[in-house]
């Protein structure tokens, strides 16, 4: 059987390179204005936004570098080199000390920000953790905690965020509120479903629909234990979102330059080119990884059955409620779950991985994106008496596909537009 693992892995980096800031931002970023232009970012791909916006006015429109300041928040290892942006990296999943230094910066960054001035907003995922700011009579240990709850709990990034807009003073359209007086524009790489401006890093500059009676509602949902303080900050009307019409946003205006649609459709131009028969799920699926692994497996067994030979891409974001103590992401687990049903049959091969670099993980920039399977996973399996069942009851997808060689290591994308899945099924032996 033919090696499909360089097609596999030339499928994702089209879908990477599609939303990397290098090739989509310059083009959305305005004029230099009277004043100064003030940038702030968080996310995976913040401090490459930054540069990327740095190389734009100091170089091509050659901005007086004096007129240009700013913060750039990403994760640990995401960094770049930038000139006038100073690049702090912090935490994620889960916020650290340098979250809470950045995001109280870049507050009082935005808060000095003049009418004539543009507070220029760089946003893509990873930015709800980079950026923390609890609310008035919240801990940073407390919102720590209520994070890896929200992690644990399966919940999707919509609800997680909902949450975390209510208790926090830089979310849910605060920036803006911070920021008002000058112009506004955001620029974002969406690695939502469904691209809600308001779910991307948490919706700093834009208007939140969500409530407080929402964000009360998910904890009870799941179940959530939360300190008394948590819950009487839930409770607190001051802790309300930015709802349309505040007039923090008067002169804001958001902008989408980059979404999963647009990099799943490059995936799926190098799937075509390779003369397979295109099966889109969509850009927007969500749901428990291991439950759409079986579903998404056994479409493949059908197509096999049938002698179609086709590829089968999608993209989302799938959740994992952890029941175990193992490690792996949503990506992994979903491969895992493949795994187990696909492992008698030939023929079939394929990748899932998130298009940040990496799925789950403990925060370093060394964590895995996510695995492949094919023949020689099976055979591997079978050679070290791997059961997948036991591995998925303990959430522990990537000592599996340690086992078996099989997991993806690209390193930080800087970028971040969801994950990719791919499922080649070929009609040879």
């Amino acid at each position: 059987m033919t090696d499909r693992r360089p097609l596999l892995r030339a499928i994702f980096d089209a879908a990477v390179a599609a939303a990397h800031p290098d090739v989509v931002l310059a083009a959305h970023l305005q004029p230099v204005p009277k004043g100064r232009v003030i940038c702030l970012a968080a996310g995976k791909g913040a401090a490459v936004m930054a540069a990327a916006a740095e190389r734009h006015y100091l170089d091509t429109l050659e901005l007086d570098p004096a007129r240009l300041s700013g913060i750039a928040t990403t994760r640990h290892g995401h960094g770049v080199p930038t000139r006038r942006i100073e690049v702090i990296e912090a935490g994620h999943p889960v916020p650290d000390e340098a979250s809470l230094r950045a995001a109280e910066q870049s507050l009082r960054l935005a808060g000095t920000a003049g009418a004539d001035d543009l507070l220029l907003v760089l946003l893509s995922g990873g930015g709800s953790a980079n950026w923390i700011a609890p609310a008035a009579g919240v801990s940073f240990a407390q919102k720590q905690h209520l994070t890896r709850a929200l992690l644990r709990s399966g919940a999707p990034i919509g609800e997680m965020n909902i949450v975390r807009k209510h208790l926090s003073q830089i979310k849910g359209g605060r920036l803006a509120r911070a920021g008002r007086r000058a112009e506004i524009l955001t620029l974002a790489i969406s690695d939502v479903p469904h691209d809600n401006a308001s779910a991307i890093a948490s919706g700093p500059t834009v208007p939140d629909p969500s409530t407080l009676a929402d964000a009360r509602a998910i904890v009870a949902k799941y179940g959530l234990k939360v300190d008394d303080a948590i819950s009487r900050a839930l409770e607190n009307p001051d802790n309300e979102s930015c709802k349309p019409g505040d007039a923090a946003f008067a002169r804001a205006r958001f902008e989408l330059i980059a979404r999963p649609r647009a990099s799943l459709d490059a995936a799926i131009a190098i799937a075509s080119e390779a003369d397979y028969d295109i099966v889109d799920l969509g850009a927007d699926i969500e749901g428990e990884a291991r439950d759409v692994g079986v579903e998404h497996a056994r479409l493949a067994l059908q197509a096999r059955a049938q002698g179609r030979r086709v590829a089968i891409l999608s993209g989302g974001e799938l959740t994992v409620t952890v029941r175990g103590n193992g490690r792996g992401g949503p990506n992994q687990e979903y491969a895992l779950a493949l795994a187990a049903l696909l492992r008698h049959t030939s023929g079939i091969s394929a990748l899932a991985a998130d298009t940040d670099g990496a799925d789950g993980g403990g925060g370093s920039a060394a964590d895995p994106a996510g695995a492949m399977i094919d023949a020689t996973t099976f055979a591997m399996m079978d050679s070290l008496g791997l059961d997948p069942k036991n591995y998925l009851d303990n959430n522990n997808a990537t000592a599996f596909f340690a086992a078996t060689g099989d997991l993806l290591l690209t390193g930080p994308t800087l970028t971040n537009v969801n994950d990719i899945r791919v499922i080649l099924v070929d009609t040879g032996r």
